[in-house]
C-alpha cells in the first residue's frame, strides 16, 4: 500500500467525509444543535449543570456515533461504546432515582409544611401533563404518520409539562418508542431550561398588575418534628395511593429525610454534592447520546417540541388561575402568581415568580411563598408520572 492510499484510507475514516455520506447532513445539523445547547449554558446561563453535559454527549456521539451503541441490521446490539455503557443507568432507572435523593437533600418542604393549601397549586400545574397526554393520543387519531403516537409515546409527551428531566426520562424509557426517547428527554431539558424565558410573558398575561403586587404574609416556621414527619407520611400516603411511583418518591423523601434528620451530615452532604452532580453528568451525557440525527430529525421529534412546549404552558397557565381561585377564596391573601411556580423546576420557578414581584415592588418577597408550590410540583409530577406507568405499563 502506497502514501498516496494510507491518505486516503485516513481521509475516508474521518468524520468529515461521514457527514457527505447517506444522511451524514444530519448528524452535522445535530453538532450545530449541540453547539446551540453550549452557548446557551455558558453565555445565557441556562441551566449549565444539565445542558453542558447533554450538548457535550449530542456532539461526541455525531461525530463518532460508534461511542454509543451498535446495531446489527436487525436491530440488535453488536457492541457499547463508553456513552452507550453509560447509558444502562438510564435503561435501570438508576440516575433518574439518584438524582431525586440528591434533590430531596436539598429541598427545603418547610414552607409547604406551614402553608399546606399551595399544595393544591402544585396540583393544578400537573394538569398540562394530562392535558398533552390526551392531545397527542387525540393527534394519533388523525391519520397522519407525523403524529401516530402509541400510548406510552403520548405519556412521554405528557410528562414534560411536569417540567422535570428525571421523570421524564424514567417515564419515557419505561413507555415511549426507543426512537422517541432522546426528544421527550431534551424538550424535557430544554423548556426547563428555558423557564427564566416562557414564564415572564405568561405570569403577565394571565394576572393584573395589582395582583402581580399582593404581599403575602409571612408564615411560622416549621418544627424539627414537622420537618422529620413529613417525608415519612409523604412516603406512605403516596406509594400507597400510587405504588408505582414509590422508585421516585422513595428516593426524594429518602434523601429529605436524611436532611431533616440532622445526625448524618456526611449523608447529606454527599447526596447534595458528588451524588446529585456525578448523575447530573452522567445522565446528561447518556441523553444526549440518544440524539444521533438519523434517528433524532423526524416529524415526530418536532411534534413531540410542540406538544411538550404546548404541557408546559397550560402547566403554568393551570397554575396561575389556581392561584387566582385561591386569591378570591382568601380575599387576597394569595398572590396568583405562585401558582406558577408549581411545575417541578426547582427552584428556578420560583425564583422567576419572585423576580416578577421585585420587578413591581421591590419590597414584596414571595421566593419562600413560591417554593410551596415548586415543592409540591416535584411531589405532584412524580406522582402523576407513577398513575401513567400504573395505567399504561
Amino acid at each position: 500500500m502506497n502514501i498516496i492510499d494510507l491518505i486516503v484510507r485516513f481521509l475516508n475514516e474521518t468524520g468529515i467525509v461521514s457527514f457527505f455520506q447517506g444522511n451524514g447532513w444530519m448528524n452535522l445539523i445535530m453538532i450545530v444543535i449541540g453547539c446551540v445547547f453550549l452557548y446557551l449554558a455558558i453565555k445565557k446561563g441556562y441551566e449549565p449543570y444539565l445542558l453542558i453535559p447533554i450538548a457535550l454527549g449530542i456532539i461526541l456521539v455525531n461525530i463518532y456515533p460508534e461511542i454509543y451503541i451498535t446495531y446489527d441490521g436487525d436491530g440488535n446490539i453488536v457492541s457499547r461504546g463508553l456513552l452507550g455503557t453509560l447509558h444502562l443507568g438510564v435503561e435501570h432507572e438508576l440516575y433518574p432515582c439518584l438524582i431525586f435523593i440528591g434533590i430531596g437533600a436539598t429541598t427545603d418542604f418547610g414552607p409547604l409544611i406551614t402553608n399546606k393549601k399551595t399544595m393544591l397549586l402544585g396540583a393544578a400545574a400537573q394538569i398540562g401533563i394530562f392535558a398533552a397526554f390526551f392531545g397527542a393520543l387525540a393527534l394519533a387519531q388523525t391519520g397522519i404518520e407525523a403524529l401516530k403516537f402509541t400510548v406510552g409515546d403520548a405519556a412521554g409527551i405528557g410528562i414534560i409539562g411536569g417540567a422535570d428531566g428525571p421523570t421524564a426520562i424514567l417515564v419515557s424509557n419505561k413507555l415511549a418508542s426507543p426512537d422517541l426517547t432522546a426528544g421527550i428527554a431534551l424538550a424535557a431539558y430544554s423548556y426547563m431550561a428555558l423557564v427564566p424565558v416562557i414564564f415572564p410573558p405568561i405570569i403577565k398575561a394571565f394576572t393584573t398588575k395589582k395582583e402581580r403586587q399582593i404581599r403575602m404574609e409571612e408564615t411560622k416556621q416549621a418544627t424539627k418534628l414537622q420537618r422529620i414527619l413529613f417525608p415519612i407520611i409523604a412516603t406512605v400516603v403516596c406509594c400507597i395511593i400510587v405504588p408505582s411511583c414509590t422508585p421516585l418518591i422513595g428516593c426524594l423523601m429518602f434523601g429529605n429525610l436524611i436532611k431533616e434528620s440532622g445526625v448524618v451530615p456526611n449523608l447529606v452532604h454527599t447526596a447534595a454534592n458528588a451524588l446529585l452532580y456525578i448523575c447530573t453528568i452522567l445522565l446528561g451525557l447518556s441523553v444526549g447520546a440518544t440524539a444521533i440525527g438519523t434517528t433524532f430529525l423526524q416529524a415526530k421529534t418536532l411534534m413531540i417540541f410542540v406538544l411538550g412546549i404546548t404541557a408546559f404552558v397550560i402547566a403554568a397557565i393551570s397554575g396561575i388561575l389556581g392561584g387566582k381561585i385561591m386569591c378570591k377564596a382568601t380575599k387576597g391573601k394569595v398572590n396568583p402568581m405562585i401558582g406558577a411556580a408549581g411545575v417541578s423546576a426547582v427552584p428556578m420557578a420560583a425564583r422567576v415568580v419572585h423576580k416578577i414581584g421585585q420587578e413591581e415592588d421591590p419590597e414584596n418577597f414571595l421566593l419562600m411563598h413560591a417554593m410551596g408550590p415548586n415543592v409540591a410540583g416535584v411531589i405532584g409530577s412524580a406522582v402523576a408520572a407513577g398513575i401513567l406507568l400504573s395505567m399504561i405499563g
